[in-house]
């Protein structure tokens, strides 16, 4: 996935600067290296797929750098570096994923109790845990097409100190993950934001490089896409707010209306049971406004008290 979206960042930047001949190299960050463990024993996201290409960068090895924007931390800004360019967001939204040549009645709510659903979000384990009560929700990491070939093969996940869990009958992944990698025909179903709200950053592709590097920071400026910086401020800013760690189940998803941005933000406890949202509409020039608004009215409607059990 992350090398598809590299590939589109080279096209785009070759496309807005003919002759410039962009080059990916490629990196192999230790949440990718391993592909079982939880992500917070590599210090969550941040550790596990943003520091090793940020110290890259910082060393001069690399002149940007792309990232999953919900694989970066919201909590914190690095000095020495700027996310020059946003790519226009993708599709938001999580989709259900069946064994291949399961019809999609299986998804049928009473259909999936007993049945293991396999995802690595502790977000998406909430959500499915009010959506699918019945079911059991397990953890399931690794690459997209990994995680679709263990679930076709009935394969269970290693755990990292030893024993597996599952194999899953079924999986909740990205839905523009899917797309990337040309696997959008194993969508089963579209979980809508109103079911599953999305992370924060989901479906958007963000290019990180040195704050120094002004010829850099100038060619990026031709991939940038003015809507989709607007809503990623405004989200980041939610989470920075809500002081959000890797197992916080945080949701947020900013969009355009006209001409006003409407951010929805939502903390969920990590049983399902409690679910706390605020909606709010405010001017699209102003995004970081907006996300502290948001982020506040979380907090004052009780979001601390489930972010920090979930810290626990």
């Amino acid at each position: 996935m992350a090398l598809a979206q590299t590939a589109e960042v080279v096209r785009r930047l070759d496309a807005a600067h003919p002759g410039l001949s962009a080059e990916a190299v490629r990196f192999t960050p230790s949440g990718d290296r391993d592909q079982t463990s939880k992500l917070d024993r590599h210090g969550g996201k941040g550790g596990a797929f943003v520091a090793e290409l940020r110290a890259a960068m910082m060393a001069g090895e690399l002149d940007c750098a792309m990232h999953s924007l919900k694989d970066m931390p919201g909590d914190e800004e690095t000095p020495g570096l700027v996310i020059a360019a946003y790519l226009k967001r993708e599709r938001a939204e999580d989709a259900l994923v069946l064994p291949a040549g399961v019809g999609v009645d299986a998804i049928d709510g009473e259909r999936l109790a007993g049945k293991k659903i396999g995802t690595n979000s502790v977000r998406r384990a909430a959500y499915l845990k009010r959506l699918y009560p019945k079911a059991e929700i397990i953890h399931f990491r690794g690459a997209a097409d990994t995680r679709l070939e263990k679930l076709d093969n009935a394969t269970p996940q290693k755990l990292p100190g030893g024993g597996t869990v599952g194999p899953a009958d079924a999986l909740v992944m990205a839905a523009t993950g899917l797309e990337r990698i040309a696997r959008a025909e194993r969508i089963s179903r579209i979980l809508s934001v109103e079911e599953m709200l999305p992370c924060v950053g989901q479906g958007i592709v963000a290019v990180e490089c040195p704050s120094g590097a002004w010829k850099t920071r100038e060619r990026l400026s031709a991939i940038d896409d003015a809507e989709t910086r607007a809503a990623a401020l405004a989200e980041r800013e939610m989470l920075w707010v809500l002081n959000g760690h890797c197992n916080a189940p945080i949701a947020g998803h900013a969009r355009v209306t006209v001409s006003r941005l409407a951010l929805k933000g939502a903390v969920i406890s990590l049983d399902g049971a409690t679910l706390i949202e605020i909606d709010a509409e405010g001017a699209i020039d102003r995004p970081r406004e907006l996300g502290r608004y948001v982020g506040l009215k979380l907090l004052e409607s009780g979001a601390r008290d489930i972010i920090e059990a979930a810290r626990e």
